[in-house]
């Protein structure tokens, strides 16, 4: 026993004499261990890592001054756009990219667009303009590149259109939906059929042709027409589906009912907004041609905003200004969608009409206000962006921006001057220039300024 004892003091007697190498070789050993134990983590823990940098980075970033150190500012905006995204049903993770900073083919060029200030037309009213440029979508060059790429992704879903089977969709439009299918269909194996009516600008189907669409013009037509343009689209995919000596089947797209239209700027737009506004904005302004753009961004927003308003712009010749004013289409003494007419008499193209969607309806509650545009005070709002802002934009644009003036003007005789309000760039002027510009006439050489003032006085027209 005496034995056992005198070993076990001589061995801890040692120990403590020389416990600064044990540490030291103890730690070495357990690092070893531990990194051998974890070493199968790593992979995952540095493809999380990257992700979350990716998501924190902040977009505008500094450049720092001369003589001053590098310097990288991080701003979570993760947070903002998970809380619209989520307010909506929407797994915030599907919009992740798993692996890398890039997307596979043209759907990378659709979506998340800039939202820049308009400085010239906020100093003008005294109140923060921004507009959303969805003419930076690089599909179609249009907000209607969201929803082609979502009517297609729902059709998929369901059965309805198969990849390289031989199907192709058709669709009635003035243009911009036709351009954005065209694009996204020949990107997924479809083909293109597009009706339109032929009092359209001409460079619109010129381009649908370019994309290797086939383009059906038709004369104007009242929609209770089954010549009007949608109604013969509709028709066309029938008559597809129908001949079994065609490949694939024919599906008409349907964007004016199709409620994949306004779940594109439900999912998207309005998130999108939410998250570079840093949910602070008062006012939300649009055109309605399907009513896509402005019950999606409706429904997104008003959720987390509710004290934001809605306002609708609207060219001349639509029912919709009379029908979120009053209640009615077009009169009292009228019924709703049944006056026989072409679509909309005005030179805008793209917004307008005279009855009522589904995508309209699905958001029209929760529109407060609406502002009704002149031809004349678009064209001449048009000539103010080009002058003031150096942006060439169509006819659509110019009502917008008309519309978010008379807004901000309105705010600041009630005392809200400084007020946030968002609208949207739709186009590109090149798109209008055989019709639209062509009346707005050219703007250099004009040595008169453009007022404000002299915009939203132009004649006005209902």
């Amino acid at each position: 026993m005496g034995l056992f004892t005198n070993f076990f003091n001589a061995l801890w007697a040692g120990i403590l004499d020389n416990k600064g190498k044990i540490t030291s070789t103890g730690g070495f050993l357990l690092g070893i261990v531990a990194t051998l134990a974890f070493k199968d983590f790593y992979p995952d823990l540095e493809q999380s890592f990257r992700r979350r940098i990716r998501h924190v980075r902040g977009q505008q970033i500094p450049h720092p001054l001369p003589g001053q150190p590098d310097y990288v500012r991080l701003e979570d905006h993760t947070r903002r756009k998970s809380l619209a995204l989520q307010a909506i049903g929407v797994d915030p993770e599907e919009n992740k990219y798993e692996d890398s900073d890039f997307a596979t083919g043209i759907e990378g060029l659709i979506g998340d667009t800039p939202l820049i200030k308009l400085k010239s037309l906020s100093d003008a009213t005294g109140c923060e303009i921004l507009v959303k440029c969805e003419y930076l979508n690089g599909a179609g060059n249009s907000p209607k590149d969201r929803v082609a790429l979502s009517m297609i992704n729902h059709a998929e879903k369901e059965g309805l259109l198969v990849p390289d089977r031989g199907d192709t969709i058709y669709e009635g439009t003035v243009g911009s939906t036709g351009i954005s299918l065209a694009a996204v269909c020949r990107a997924r194996g479809y083909k293109a059929y597009i009706c339109m009516p032929n009092d359209q600008a001409a460079e619109k189907s010129d381009l649908l042709l370019k994309l290797g669409a086939t383009v059906e013009r038709v004369k104007p037509a009242p929609i209770v027409d089954q010549q009007q343009f949608v109604n013969l689209a509709r028709g066309r995919a029938q008559e597809h589906s129908d001949d079994p000596n065609r490949p694939g089947r024919g599906f008409f797209a349907d964007q004016f009912e199709n409620t994949a239209n306004y779940l594109a700027h439900l999912h998207t737009t309005g998130p999108e907004i939410y998250a570079q506004t840093h949910g602070k904005l008062d006012v939300f302004i649009a055109g309605a041609g399907t009513g896509g753009t402005i019950s999606g961004v409706a429904l997104a927003l008003k959720p987390l905003l509710p004290d934001m308003k809605v306002v609708l712009a609207d060219p001349q010749g639509s029912g919709l200004y009379n029908k979120v004013k009053y209640g009615v289409m077009f009169s009292p003494t009228e019924a709703e969608g049944t006056r026989r007419r072409h679509q909309v008499d005005s030179l805008v193209e793209g917004i307008g009409v005279n009855r009522l969607t589904a995508n309209f309806e699905a958001g029209m509650t929760l529109i407060d206000d609406a502002v009704k545009v002149s031809d004349e005070q678009a064209m001449q709002m048009a000539r103010w962006l080009v002058e003031k802002e150096g942006l060439f934009v169509g006819a659509s644009s110019g009502v917008n921006c008309v519309a978010a003036a008379t807004i901000a003007m309105q705010m600041v005789r009630e005392g809200k001057s400084g007020a946030r309000i968002v609208t949207v760039l739709c186009d590109s002027g090149t798109r209008h220039l055989s019709k639209f510009w062509k009346v707005a006439g050219d703007v250099g050489g004009s040595e008169e300024e453009i007022r404000l003032e002299d915009v939203l006085n132009a004649s006005k027209k209902s």
